[in-house]
């Protein structure tokens, strides 16, 4: 077991127009190169297609696409006596979001 501190968790910074704490994760994962203003705009110009196809609000159609696509059931291996079984288990909420 390590002996050093463990990091604290950082709270993620809610987004200033939609404020919600997905985007801020999404804009991260699109980012290449450290270019946050390019995949912020990339992002933003994606919820203003939506903005204009749909008559709803976009920040919850991007929510609703996000809980479409989050796994809810994890598969794991796990030997009992010699042979290899498959066990499904539930995702809690902080690591559905990890995922």
């Amino acid at each position: 077991m390590s002996r050093k501190k463990t990091q604290p968790k950082k709270n993620v910074v809610p987004d200033p127009k939609f404020n919600s704490t997905i985007i801020p994760k999404l804009i991260n994962n699109i980012m290449y190169d450290g270019k946050r203003g390019v995949a912020a705009k990339i992002v933003y110009d994606a919820i203003e297609k939506i903005k204009t196809k749909s008559k709803d609000e976009p920040i919850n159609i991007f929510n609703e696409a996000i809980n479409n696509i989050k796994p809810t059931v994890e598969v794991r291996s796990r030997r009992v006596g010699g042979a290899t079984s498959v066990s499904y288990t539930h995702l809690t909420l902080p690591t559905i979001y990890s995922v």
